[in-house]
């Protein structure tokens, strides 16, 4: 019996190794900007990050985001993460 591949993601905070369903994805669309994708298949290029506060305050301190879109992401973005973020944990 053959066991199904687990596709694995590496957090732009913390930098481990997770499940895709595990993590938030964020996408930079051509149209829309920064988005964020919770089905996971939206198109273009997207990062992940843990759904908990203390990944998202290393991202932010590292600019583990700009580094992954090559390109600086403003606030904006930080702020929707964070509410939602906020939203998952309670």
């Amino acid at each position: 019996m053959m066991n199904k591949k687990i596709p694995l993601r590496q957090c732009v905070g913390c930098g481990e190794m997770k499940s895709k369903k595990e993590l938030i994805r964020v996408l930079k669309t051509e149209e829309e900007g920064f988005v964020l994708d919770f089905t996971g298949k939206k198109n273009g290029r997207g990062a992940y990050i843990c759904r908990n506060a203390e990944c998202l305050k290393a991202a932010k301190k590292s600019k583990g985001l700009d580094r992954s879109f090559k390109m600086a992401v403003s606030d904006d973005v930080y702020d929707s993460l964070a509410k939602e973020i906020e939203t998952l944990e309670s």
